[in-house]
């Protein structure tokens, strides 16, 4: 009853400017709402087609892609998203937390006031520029160190790896920072190390910004073309070791789409809408985690 009145009376208070602004702010959720419905149905619509006429096993498994043949097996593009991702995130994750771990815990205030608008800028890049840098240096160095062609899956990993470091970076470190710090003084007074309270008390209790992190370095990794191109090679194959020459999703659409037409127009957007699926997958499982976790601490 008492929480009634004073919602009637919050309402009562309100000003002509206060309701102006609730309802614009009402319109822009909604307007990102629409949003993402349009750009999911209009993806379906065109793309989900294209998996009937050429059937589901034959799309997901089949490994080859031949659009002038009639062939549209996407296997070895999935195998080279996925492949290319995990072993970024694997990479750019570990890099990534212990920078976090640094400039949370252990950097003097002064470096960190210097390390952060690093990681900042990193991240205003374009991705074209970090193309044009993988092509011009990474490519090189390990068609030099390898003996093998540049332009291969070692050359994206690296690539992606670098790129997701300050999404990973930003985030774990606040999410480091969001710890109450009677964590840390209650595990030092209990006789633990710094190392051992960053390692066994601070980074568990920060594991679901960590977690989230990471699934936004996986979304960033498995979503990226235009740098990706440029270094990838470009060949729909199933690679056999790290410099082999490869073809991501992304890469597969921008390639083809602007002049793909027909059932072969058609299976670029249905190979959109395996890559969404994928992201969406990535979001309900780092949902379904942080709900068990808040009910472990609960």
């Amino acid at each position: 009853m008492e929480e009634k009145l004073e919602r009637k009376a919050t309402r009562r208070r309100r000003t002509p400017a206060e309701f102006i602004m609730e309802n614009l702010f009402l319109l822009c959720a909604l307007a990102s709402i629409a949003a993402v419905a349009v750009i999911t149905v209009y993806l379906f619509v065109s793309g989900t087609p294209a998996i009937f006429k050429i059937g589901a096993k034959e799309f997901l498994l089949g490994t080859v892609w031949k659009p002038t043949e009639g062939q549209f097996g996407i296997l070895p593009m999935i195998i080279c998203s996925v492949v290319s991702t995990v072993l970024a995130v694997g990479a750019g994750g570990v890099i990534g937390v212990m920078t976090a771990v640094f400039m949370a815990e252990l950097a003097p205030p002064w470096l960190t006031r210097l390390l952060r608008p690093c990681v900042r800028l990193l991240a205003g890049i374009p991705s074209v520029v970090y193309g044009y840098f993988g092509l011009t240096l990474i490519v090189p160095l390990i068609a030099k160190l390898s003996g093998f062609a540049g332009n291969s899956l070692l050359a994206v990993i690296v690539l992606l790896a670098m790129m997701i470091l300050p999404t990973i970076i930003s985030i774990s470190e606040d999410a480091l920072r969001a710890v109450p710090r009677a964590y840390k003084e209650g595990s030092l007074a209990l006789g633990a190390s710094h190392s051992q309270t960053i390692f066994k008390v601070l980074l568990p209790a920060a594991r679901s910004g960590i977690l989230s992190a990471l699934v936004l370095g996986v979304g960033r990794a498995i979503g990226e073309t235009m740098a990706v191109i440029l270094v990838a090679g470009n060949t729909p194959q199933i690679p056999t070791s790290l410099f082999d020459s490869v073809r991501t999703l992304t890469i597969n659409i921008a390639f083809e789409m602007s002049y793909a037409e027909g059932l072969h127009r058609e299976a670029l957007f249905a190979t959109g809408v395996v890559l969404f699926l994928f992201i969406m997958a990535l979001n309900i499982l780092l949902n379904v985690l942080t709900r068990r976790r808040e009910k472990k601490n609960a």
